[in-house]
Order: structure tokens, then C-alpha cells, then sequence
């Protein structure tokens, strides 16, 4: 059953006959009649009783009226709002954990307030789970560390990072000449911040004896303030630890201290969703 077909019913049922149909559509009354019929045998059922030059709807007819003005209705507002310029509808938001709880409550605030038709929903997890997430279009937009994969994503620059290395404030200063912490607290594979700290090793030639991985910042941090090892995370997510003071960040060497935040979406695929976003994280970096 096609949208044509609804469309052809739906004329004939609103205009009261086949003639009257005919002229709304610019059809012959010919090709209206053969639509119908056609329809009639794909669904196995009559939906006019013919009285005389009268079509009259039957019960089953009734039914499909229902179905088919709600589908019409559907189609034509999907179809308005690819070309609506103006956001709305669900937008479904992934985005790294670090990135979800420091960075974007502000920029996600203005947005709701200036695009209240919007609907966000929003999914958390690693760079490789998101830019999966994007490809097999469960989600709209996802905000990861780079590097992505360019020749299937469009990006812009929402954040940039400064990944630190934090102990306990008991633990000696680490520095190119100090010994390097034996265990770390991480997150799981994948986790563009974990394959930093393993850079920062690798750079050592050396490696930690133990690994602990862990779920969320906050305990990762709180186990690091126990002297159960060191981490290495964005520094904008000490400043929401409430117990900060008893940490000691570590800067890392200049070329490991950066680490942009980037905003991707499907190749030639921005929505005005997508590109609503990207205006508001633009607009709040300058």
C-alpha cells in the first residue's frame, strides 16, 4: 500500500465521489476508478458500496479513512520538517562521560531555552561506542576525542582539554625525572583519556604494574584521594571533585597536553538540529 494509493482514497472519500476527486488530483476519472479497484484487491476487501452514482464507505472503508488520514497527516509533516530550517523534534545526543557532566550543561541549557521545540535525549560512552552509535543511526550528533575517522564524519571543534595526570596529595610530585606511578585508575578500553596515560608510559618506556578500571570520574578521583593509584583526566573535572584541594595535578610535557573535544555527525548529513548546536557551542567559544 502506497502513499499514492491513501492519497486517492482519502480524495474520494473528502470530495464524494469519483468526479470530484478527479479534478482535486488532475487525474482522469478513469485512472481514479483502476486506483481504487487496484486497492481494493490488494487489501481483499470492499471499501465503497456503490448505490447507484454513489459511493458509499464500508465499515472496513471507515477504518482505513482513519489510518490513512493519520498517515497522510504523518508523511506531509515529516516531509516539512526536512526543509524546516527551524529545530525541532527529538534530537538524540551522545557524548563521552567527562564531556556530558562538566562541559555541557551550559551549552545544552541555552540550547533547550532557545530551541524549545527540540526534545534532547542523551547517551553516554566511549569514542568507538559513539561513532558506531552515529554510523548504524541510533543517535543524531556525539561529542568525542579525537582523532575520528574523517572520511566518514563531519566535525567542528566544541572543546579543548588539558588531560592531567592526578595523585593523591601525598604522593610526590611526578616530573620527567621522577619515578612513574605503579597503578592506575582508568576507564575501559577505548577511552581516549586511558590511551593518553598510556602514551605518557610508552613515552617512559615503562608501564604501570596495575590497572583498576572504574566507571565514572568522581570514583575514579575518590580512589585516587585513598592513594589506590594515579589517574589521568580532563582537568575541567577536578574542578567539579568536591575535595580537589587534597589532590596534586600533574601537567603532562607540551604536545601530550592538549586533547580536542569534537562535535561529529554522519558525512553531509546536518540537520538543523545538528547545525543549532553547533551555533550555540560557537557562540559560548567566542
Amino acid at each position: 500500500m502506497e502513499l499514492s494509493d491513501l492519497r486517492i482514497f482519502t480524495a474520494v472519500v473528502h470530495e464524494g465521489g469519483i468526479t470530484r476527486a478527479a479534478e482535486k488530483l488532475n487525474r482522469v476519472q478513469s485512472n481514479v476508478t483502476t486506483r481504487i479497484r487496484q486497492l481494493e484487491d490488494r487489501l481483499r476487501t470492499r471499501l465503497f458500496d456503490r448505490q447507484g452514482k454513489k459511493l458509499i464507505l464500508t465499515p472496513a472503508g471507515r477504518t482505513l479513512l482513519d489510518y490513512a488520514d493519520r498517515l497522510l497527516a504523518l508523511a506531509d509533516e515529516a516531509e516539512s520538517a526536512l526543509h524546516d530550517k527551524n529545530p525541532r523534534g527529538l534530537f538524540r545526543l551522545g557524548s563521552m562521560e567527562s564531556t556530558a557532566a562538566v562541559r555541557l550543561p551550559g551549552p545544552l541549557s541555552a540550547y533547550a531555552e532557545k530551541y524549545p521545540e527540540v526534545v534532547l535525549e542523551m547517551r553516554t560512552g566511549n569514542p568507538t561506542q559513539l561513532a558506531n552509535a552515529l554510523l548504524a543511526g541510533e543517535i543524531d550528533a556525539a561529542l568525542v576525542a579525537e582523532p575520528i575517522a574523517e572520511a566518514k564524519f563531519d566535525w567542528i571543534v566544541a572543546f579543548e582539554e588539558e588531560p592531567v595526570i592526578v595523585t593523591s596529595h601525598d604522593h610526590p610530585a611526578i616530573d620527567e625525572n621522577s619515578p612513574v606511578p605503579r597503578t592506575v585508575i582508568v576507564f575501559e578500553h577505548g577511552c581516549p583519556h586511558r590511551r593518553r596515560l598510556e602514551e605518557w608510559y610508552a613515552g617512559r618506556k615503562d608501564l604501570p604494574e596495575r590497572t583498576i578500571e572504574l566507571g565514572s570520574y568522581h570514583a575514579m578521583l575518590g580512589c585516587v584521594l585513598t592513594g589506590m593509584g594515579a589517574a589521568l583526566v580532563p582537568h575541567s573535572v577536578i574542578s567539579s571533585f568536591p575535595e580537589k584541594e587534597r589532590l596534586r595535578v600533574n601537567h603532562l610535557p607540551t604536545g601530550q597536553n592538549t586533547l580536542r573535544t569534537l562535535m561529529i555527525w554522519p558525512k553531509n548529513v546536518k540537520s538543523a538540529k545538528v547545525e543549532a548546536l553547533c551555533g550555540v557551542l560557537e557562540d559560548l567559544g567566542n
